[in-house]
């Protein structure tokens, strides 16, 4: 659905017949009135189409700050631009708190509380990866621009519009880019903010994840582990009945998948998942370390509880088997390090700002479906912080890969979703003229 002033028009003729142009489940209609009201208010229905009007713009930010590499604690560089960008168009004040968030202030009328609208800086793809924007007729080829790049723009022409148009809030809102969102950052950004309590977000508005109807209210958790066996390693010939590091590990994975199996076929989804492994010098070497990184998700956190639980048992299991069959030297040991610990958690559908991501969603024709993953908003969903991930827009594909994708298919309509939704929850301070 195009929002321009024609478009206005037929809202407001809808708004005026009391009627619903969706029946979105879930939605109570006082909020979707509230949406439709909002978005034919002259100032907003400007910033709206500001937004639309921003479009090469947006283009044009995403290819430049995609081009900036932003690996997992290398988000510095990024992150200097993306202030840039926040003092050129419409924040008050902008700082980098000591984690690397950085923040843009936009200040409100007077309300009580803060909006914190962001997207996560940092990219899944390690130090030396070609970032180069490649075109192939409409479509943008390159890690990143999708997840989370997109996300970042959206938060940055949502400011600027709202900022041309004069739109102005009830309540302050924070505009972010956000640190550690990917791999083993374990939302340390979202940590960091959400570690005091009285200088935290009172609502977050998250941009990551593609469309518009997706709506992430629960939040996925999740642990994270780096295993690492470690012996004295020797020669595989001359050294031979040494306890092998890699014997040990191999044993772990089995012991782990035994059981790991049997708990992820019913119950609330579980997944498990060893990502990386790595050790040894040469095929000729009984390795001195071998080690692996393990991911394990749950919607539920005492099944996340379980598997961690079998997971930790095969590890000293392993362990002590292959230190049973050792025939000389020192016995190995094991370092079970947790590297990453999401929280889950979920929201009532009733709580305002849920509505009014609904309702806000339903004035572009669509309808919101609430969903779970694992995004910032893990964190103050988990606190039970009011906290919504919407999406970014266009159409993308190939995501945390190398041959990620990004089309500009309508992608303006997730910025006036997004502007729509934040000024909703800031409440809007501009009197009718």
């Amino acid at each position: 659905m195009r929002i321009t002033s024609s478009t206005l028009f037929a809202l407001a003729a809808v708004l005026v017949a009391g009627l619903s142009p969706l029946s979105a489940q879930n939605l109570a209609p006082a909020y979707a009135q509230e949406a439709r009201e909002l978005a034919v208010h002259p100032q907003v229905a400007e910033a709206l189409e500001i937004a639309e009007q921003l479009d090469a713009w947006s283009l044009d930010r995403l290819i430049e700050l995609t081009e900036i590499p932003a690996p997992p604690f290398l988000e510095k560089a990024r992150g200097q631009r993306f202030a840039e960008l926040l003092n050129q168009f419409g924040a008050d004040s902008v700082w980098t708190d000591p984690e690397g968030n950085v923040i843009g202030l936009r200040r409100g009328r007077g309300g009580e509380r803060t909006i914190g609208f962001g997207g996560h800086l940092d990219t899944v793809f390690p130090e030396g990866t070609d970032v180069t924007v490649r075109q192939v007729g409409d479509t943008l080829f390159a890690p990143g621009i999708g997840d989370d790049t997109r996300g970042l723009v959206v938060v940055l022409t949502a400011l600027r519009a709202m900022e041309d148009a004069g739109v102005e809030t009830q309540d302050d809102v924070l505009f972010v880019g956000v640190v550690g969102e990917e791999g083993l950052g374990d939302l340390r950004g979202m940590k960091h903010l959400f570690r005091e309590a009285n200088e935290a977000p009172d609502v977050w508005i998250d941009v990551d994840g593609g469309g518009l109807s997706r709506l992430v209210t629960m939040g996925l958790g999740s642990v994270r582990y780096r295993i690492t066996f470690s012996g004295p390693g020797g020669h595989s010939w001359g050294a031979f009945g040494l306890p092998n590091p890699a014997h040990a590990m191999s044993r772990a994975v089995r012991y782990f998948q035994d059981v790991a199996d049997t708990l992820t076929r019913s119950g609330p989804r579980t997944s498990y998942n060893v990502g990386r492994i790595g050790g040894g010098t040469s095929v000729n070497s009984i390795p001195a370390e071998t080690w692996m990184e393990v991911d394990m998700r749950s919607e539920s956190p005492e099944s996340l509880d379980r598997i961690e639980q079998v997971f930790l048992e095969a590890m000293n299991r392993a362990l002590d088997e292959e230190n049973q069959l050792r025939r000389t030297g020192p016995a190995l040991t094991v370092d079970n390090r947790k590297v990453g610990d999401r929280p889950s958690g979920s929201l009532e559908s009733s709580i305002p700002l849920i509505q009014r991501a609904l309702a806000t969603t339903e004035v572009f024709g669509v309808k919101g479906e609430l969903a779970r993953s694992s995004t910032d908003s893990n964190i103050p969903i988990a606190l039970g912080v009011p906290a919504v991930t919407i999406g970014r827009g266009g159409v993308g594909g190939e995501g945390h890969s190398p041959g990620e994708w990004w089309i500009n298919r309508d992608g303006y309509l997730a910025i006036q979703r997004a502007l729509l939704l934040v000024v909703a929850e800031a409440g809007l301070a501009n009197p009718i003229s």
